[in-house]
């Protein structure tokens, strides 16, 4: 039976990757920093729960080693933990920069280097894929240190998949659109969800949807892709639907809704 690390797995698009893949037949490791959420979560999927504190030094780092050591070879690595604070760049400061990036770039990336190490041990190989977003691409008001630490998570991934594919290790990243989760967290405000859900097909995205792309990058089908960053966001990378034509007329042509 395969096995699967998921961070981030109490809720929202983590908790649904720890769902995939444990229809998939995995054995998972499941971690976050809300523990009792986390072993809600854990105990519907049959899962081992280790709560943690990913900003913490040597928290990735432990949690890979006691994940390899209580529930075998780690097969699948998923970073999903990550923070989305509205932090204005005029409010930065050492304290709350460091602390995002903590989360949201250096966790991921210890982690990453811990199970390298461990698979680059046992002569074995595996795949990794880290949550990216949007704002990788693009800040919006509130959000340029998130997007600062999505956009250096995708460089990571490059490097490490650079670096790891001697070793057997695949490393990608998804890249959601705007999926509603009600995290408390990371609250968004119906004024920004409703302006931010614009794309070609015309609906936000679900935890589900992530959570298919995750699984699937970590399965045969997706053997020959690394260092990817795959968007999975409704098309809404694709340009700005909602901005008016240059030519004044109205409309963006017919919807099939079929």
């Amino acid at each position: 039976m395969p096995h699967a690390v998921v961070t981030g797995a109490a809720g929202g698009i983590g908790r649904a990757v720890a769902e995939r893949f444990a229809r998939a037949g995995y054995r998972l490791t499941l971690s976050d920093l809300d523990g009792p959420a986390l072993r809600r979560a854990a105990a519907d999927v049959d899962a081992l729960p280790v709560p943690a504190d990913l900003t913490e030094d040597a928290a990735p780092a432990v949690l890979v080693e006691r994940a390899w050591e209580s529930g075998g070879t780690i097969d699948v690595l998923v970073n999903a933990a990550g923070l989305y604070p509205s932090l204005d760049m005029l409010d930065v400061t050492a304290e709350n920069w460091d602390r995002l990036f903590a989360l949201n770039l250096r966790a991921p990336v210890l982690a990453t280097a811990a199970y390298g190490r461990r698979v680059a041990e046992a002569r074995t190989t595996g795949a990794v894929v880290n949550i990216s977003s949007g704002s990788a691409l693009r800040s919006r008001p509130g959000g340029g240190p998130y997007a600062t630490t999505k956009a250096a998570l995708e460089m990571a991934t490059r490097a490490a998949a650079l670096e790891f594919g001697v070793l057997g290790i695949r490393v990608n990243a998804v890249s959601p659109g705007f999926v509603p989760v009600a995290s408390e967290a990371n609250p968004v405000s119906p004024v920004y969800a409703q302006a931010i859900s614009a794309n070609p097909l015309g609906r936000p995205g679900t935890p589900s949807d992530i959570a298919h792309t995750v699984h699937w990058l970590c399965t045969p089908e997706a053997s020959w892709i690394t260092g990817e960053v795959v968007r999975v966001d409704g098309g809404s990378s694709t340009g700005a639907l909602h901005l008016p034509r240059i030519d004044g007329r109205s409309g963006h042509g017919e919807r099939n809704t079929a």
